[in-house]
């Protein structure tokens, strides 16, 4: 066993956790859409309005705060009128993208905001820049939030929506640098400005406008965007980045050795470095934090399960990525300064998936566990959380030990996640200016292989846990492989 030394002030507070950054990503993917999240009105699964009830349980358990939607690629190519109004008329398209599928948009602009207010979260549109014009998405705000006579609003009432929705999000866009139109970040600037212009704010409605953002470690491109809008243009700038160390070969999200292990959480611990330093270059021309920094892309990609359609990116989820869910929204929250949202890739049946179905059978993956243990920080406060630490890899980095604090109506959530898979780590930690006197823990562990599957659907699962809390002083055993949360009252 290691031993580590850890300091709590809960008197220096970092920022505010929103609730975003514990966001989700939906796309017309593969099977996230349809089998996963909507099957429609007639179906023997059980459904509200053609919504999965099990996945709505799920999505509220966790209270995911935020769904964005149509996508990713496919948002650039989506043309919204062709998702309104009787299904039996409704265009049908190529997804080509992702599999070169009929899409049939039965799941449109009124399914979605079912869902959201099913879930009880915020909305989050991408829209057309990429092969869509100006008028096209005005239109489309107008016809979500204008509580008026138009010719948007007629349209939406004849569809059976009487009374706009609230819509806060809405992304310019979505990587403008590649799928959404290969265009030049002085290009996109430029686009952009154009094109959030005709995005008017209606019946009280506000818009929070997100410009398309860097990939990776596109600095360039955010010193443009920075150089050229400013806060009564934009709201947020999104950054996407995977968890893939090699491209052309993505490796199994299930056979893998410790090398791959490791490799794949020094990929992941990237992210502090992409965070750190985007966030520099948006300080020197917004020192005071009115754009915020939205990770609206990010997670583990690898290969898909074997027999199934390339172009559907699904794929399975152990407690290897569940440790890389850990140490990013441990990330998350440490960087909650100028990060005000972040998407998980995405939310079903694709990539780092938080649940798989097949037909009426769903299960909770590892990494939906993760963000069950975590949930307690929205809204929190982050607070100064120091934990000594070493790497686990010489020539990677790699710390042992990832972990964050907060603070929300008088109870401290402590997140922490070893990520060795040999040696327990004994955490005493010191906690500063909190009165807490009442301590409970609970954790998630196992096999770094182990995973859920419909035959076993409960081999990864949140179990109670034992941590000690005496005069201030915390104390509590972290297994190898593990993500535990401690709350202190």
């Amino acid at each position: 066993m290691k031993k580590f030394s850890m300091l709590i002030n809960a008197k220096d507070k970092i920022a505010h956790i929103n609730p975003e950054i514990y966001g989700h990503f939906s796309e017309h993917l593969g099977r996230c859409i349809y089998e996963g999240i909507y099957v429609g009105e007639d179906s023997p699964i059980p459904n509200v309005n053609g919504i999965r009830t099990d996945i709505v349980e799920a999505f509220k358990n966790i209270k995911l705060p935020i769904l964005r939607w149509p996508g990713g690629c496919f948002a650039d190519e989506y043309h919204w009128k062709d998702g309104i109004g009787d299904k039996k008329n409704r265009k049908k398209m190529i997804n080509t993208n992702w599999g070169g599928v009929v899409e049939d948009n039965s799941f449109g602009t009124h399914e979605f905001f079912e869902l959201c207010e099913q879930v009880g979260c915020e909305p989050y549109i991408a829209g057309n820049v990429g092969s869509g014009t100006i008028q096209e998405l005005a239109e489309w705000v107008e016809y979500m939030t204008f509580d008026g006579v138009s010719p948007m609003a007629e349209l939406r009432k004849e569809n059976g929506r009487e009374k706009p929705w609230k819509l806060k999000y809405l992304g310019i866009g979505n990587e403008n640098w590649g799928c959404g139109g290969n265009m030049r970040p002085e290009y996109y600037a430029d686009e952009y400005r154009r094109y959030q212009s005709f995005c008017k704010n209606y019946s009280g409605n506000n818009l929070f406008k997100i410009a398309c953002g860097p990939s990776g470690d596109d600095y360039n491109w955010t010193e443009v965007m920075m150089k050229n809008l400013n806060k009564d243009q934009t709201k947020g700038i999104s950054l996407h980045f995977y968890y893939v160390p090699d491209w052309s070969d993505k490796g199994s999200a299930t056979q893998f050795n410790e090398e791959d292990y490791l490799t794949i959480l020094s990929t992941a611990n990237r992210m502090d470095t992409l965070l750190t330093r985007h966030t520099e270059i948006m300080n020197r021309y917004d020192p005071n934090n009115e754009i915020g920094l939205v990770v609206d892309e990010w997670g583990c990609w690898y290969e898909v399960e074997p027999g199934t359609n390339p172009g559907f990116l699904y794929q399975q989820n152990t407690m290897r990525d569940a440790i890389v869910a850990a140490l990013s929204l441990n990330m998350f929250n440490r960087h909650s300064k100028r990060v005000v949202m972040a998407n998980l890739a995405q939310v079903v049946n694709v990539l780092q998936a938080l649940v798989l179905t097949s037909g009426e059978q769903m299960l909770k993956t590892p990494t939906y566990h993760v963000f069950d243990l975590y949930k307690e920080h929205q809204d929190g406060e982050a607070v100064y959380c120091y934990t000594e630490n070493e790497n686990l890899c010489e020539g990677k980095d790699v710390p042992m030990i990832s972990s964050s604090a907060s603070v929300k109506d008088g109870v401290m959530t402590i997140t922490l996640a070893n990520c060795s898979l040999t040696d327990e780590a004994e955490i005493n930690c010191d906690i500063c200016h909190f009165a807490g006197t009442e301590v409970s823990a609970r954790i998630l562990t196992g096999d770094v292989h182990a995973y859920n599957d419909f035959d076993t659907p409960e081999t990864v699962k949140i179990e109670e846990y034992t941590a000690t809390l005496v005069d201030g002083a915390l104390s509590v055993t972290l297994p190898p492989c593990s993500v535990v949360t401690v709350t202190v009252k």
